[in-house]
């Protein structure tokens, strides 16, 4: 081991970025030995040099349209040449269709993160420094080879002593110099040349580079990576059709990552899927809905749901593994993503723009006046006349050209999740090719929403009824229909939630408000009544309706009302 690899990855390195990424640090290193970057400079120069001379002779000779596809699937291959940084950047570049032009997205989606394995000496003397014991000792059997690779790492497999059948995660060796030389490099270029780039990142270019480099050491480091599937575990642990493996801490390190074996089959594979007896269709709906609720319930999301990563159990269950890139939302981001998928399947543009606002995409100070027709004309038009046309695939396609001629930019943690669902469409679709995201996608936010289980929901779905004071008869009308299409969707708890609302101090503004809207205009609404009466009749009869409404009562008079439902006058 080179002196330039040992100090970047001995854990007593005075510089401290054995853990945690310190662009500071890296730098500090660096400056003062310029003939350890020298030769990577000039390769990652030719490369890149010789890329975009083809793209500017193209353009000298006209053959630009001509030559695109494959351009831009040299682009994939010369990524790849370069090693995991760049692999990994491509894997982000592919989910920011405000950077890259489509035909280079198209490709780049494409991204197989894939490398030949290392040899089996290297590995093997890795874990038994990590574990500080023989392999033997560690494990009764492991594979003589690794039985998958990819670039920060590859995968054996084995049995305890204790007779459990585990995967051995295990790491490159020298992976964290090759990338910190690599970000350091990028960074460089990015304080250099990022002003000059006709970019609309909404951030300092170099800012993008360390919230990357950040991320790569977080996914590099096992430790990280087995806390990350504990939690994930935890917060599906009431959940009967996902499954999270058990990691072997006593068998783990920071390079070295011992968890339970999954059999399963992947999603991709769709005959082994069927032979079992299991309905791709109904793993189709758990891996969508599943992943909502990692968005707009626990904000704990896994960021890199590829092939690799989901399988399908025997006994029907989806099973997620590798939890090495994950991000955590926030509860308001939670809810705006919420409001955003109504807004957008109710085609109201100006709310959704508001939105787009709230998250991030637009900045506070962007007129949005002369951005609602573009949503309108762009979204519009892939939405078309029914809901069930949606496709995110589409939609994001279309979001693209919109990038170019108004002020949106994604930020970092949302281009992680468009990443994650386009991937997750993408393998519904490998499995039922006539999926629809929103079939099971809009319920699931109707029927979030209907609950109002928490007051931040509660005001959302408030803000999604009534607009400009009115209100819309309809919309109810459309989520309470779109929430009963999903077979798990009881609206009976919905009502007497709703019961223990409208009664409550909090539910001042909404009682006042539906009075104004039973009367409005200077009629009685019982046509909307009567509407919302027989779409939900079949499944609550008046004696079921009063009994909800007793036992709301009972519980109010013994828990009180502040107790059950907390005092919110927001939207006095």
């Amino acid at each position: 081991m080179s002196r330039h690899q040992e100090l970047l990855s001995d854990p007593s390195s005075e510089n401290g970025i054995i853990r945690r990424y310190d662009a500071e640090a890296i730098a500090k290193y660096y400056r003062i030995r310029p003939w350890l970057y020298i030769w990577r400079t000039l390769t990652v120069v030719w490369v890149f040099g010789t890329f975009f001379f083809s793209l500017l002779w193209d353009k000298w000779t006209n053959r630009t349209e001509k030559n695109k596809q494959k351009r831009a699937s040299q682009l994939r291959q010369l990524l790849t040449h370069l090693g995991p940084t760049f692999i990994k950047v491509g894997q982000a570049l592919s989910t920011r269709p405000d950077l890259i032009r489509k035909d280079f997205l198209d490709e780049l989606i494409k991204l197989q993160d894939q490398l030949p394995p290392f040899d089996n000496q290297i590995a093997f003397a890795i874990i038994e420094s990590e574990l500080n014991c023989s392999v033997d000792e560690a494990y009764r059997e492991i594979s003589p080879h690794p039985v998958a690779a990819a670039s920060l790492g590859q995968v054996y497999r084995a049995v305890l002593h204790t007779g459990e059948e585990v995967a051995v995660k295990v790491q490159r060796p020298n992976l964290r110099p090759m990338l910190a030389l690599d970000l350091f490099l990028m960074r460089c270029a990015a304080q250099r040349f990022g002003r000059w780039l006709p970019l609309n990142l909404g951030h300092d270019l170099t800012l993008i580079v360390d919230e990357f480099g950040a991320k790569l050491f977080e996914e590099i480091d096992y430790v990280n990576e087995g806390h990350n599937a504990e939690k994930f575990a935890t917060n599906f642990r009431n959940d009967p059709e996902v499954k999270v493996p058990a990691i072997y801490w006593q068998y783990s390190s920071h390079k070295v990552l011992t968890l339970e074996w999954i059999n399963g089959y992947k999603l991709t594979d769709t005959e082994k899927i069927r032979s079992a007896g299991i309905d791709p269709n109904e793993i189709v709906k758990i891996g969508v809905t599943s992943g909502l609720r990692q968005l707009l319930e626990h904000g704990f999301f896994h960021a890199d749901p590829h092939p690799g990563n989901l399988f399908a159990t025997p006994d029907g269950r989806m099973a997620y593994i590798d939890f090495g890139m994950m991000d955590q939302l926030e509860e308001e981001a939670k809810e705006t993503i919420a409001s955003a998928v109504v807004q957008l399947i109710n085609q109201d543009y100006e709310a959704l723009a508001e939105d787009f606002v709230k998250l991030g995409f637009l900045t506070p100070d962007t007129d949005i006046k002369p951005i609602i027709p573009a949503l309108e004309k762009v979204w519009g038009n892939a939405i078309g006349q029914s809901v069930g046309n949606f496709n995110f695939k589409t939609i994001t396609d279309e979001f693209s050209e919109l990038m170019y001629d108004y002020p949106f930019r994604v930020p970092a943690k949302f281009a992680l999740i468009i990443r994650s669902l386009i991937t997750q469409e993408g393998l519904a679709l490998s499995l039922d090719p006539n999926f629809k995201i929103v079939e099971v996608a809009y319920p699931y936010v109707a029927r979030r929403l209907l609950r109002g289980e928490s007051p931040q929901l509660r005001r959302r779905l408030l803000e999604v009824l009534f607009k400009d004071g009115k209100f819309q008869w309809q919309r109810l009308e459309n989520m309470i229909a779109i929430a009963r299409s999903d077979k798990k969707f009881d609206l009976l708890p919905t009502a007497q939630l709703g019961l223990q609302y409208l009664i409550s101090d909090e539910g001042r503004y909404l009682r006042r408000q539906l009075l104004l809207a039973l009367t409005e205009d200077d009629r009685l609404h019982t046509e909307e009544v009567q509407r919302l009466w027989v779409l939900i009749k079949d499944e609550i009869n008046p004696q079921q309706l009063w009994q909800a409404a007793l036992n709301t009562f009972r519980e109010l008079s013994v828990s009180g009302v502040a107790a059950l439902v907390p005092t919110v006058n927001t939207l006095r």
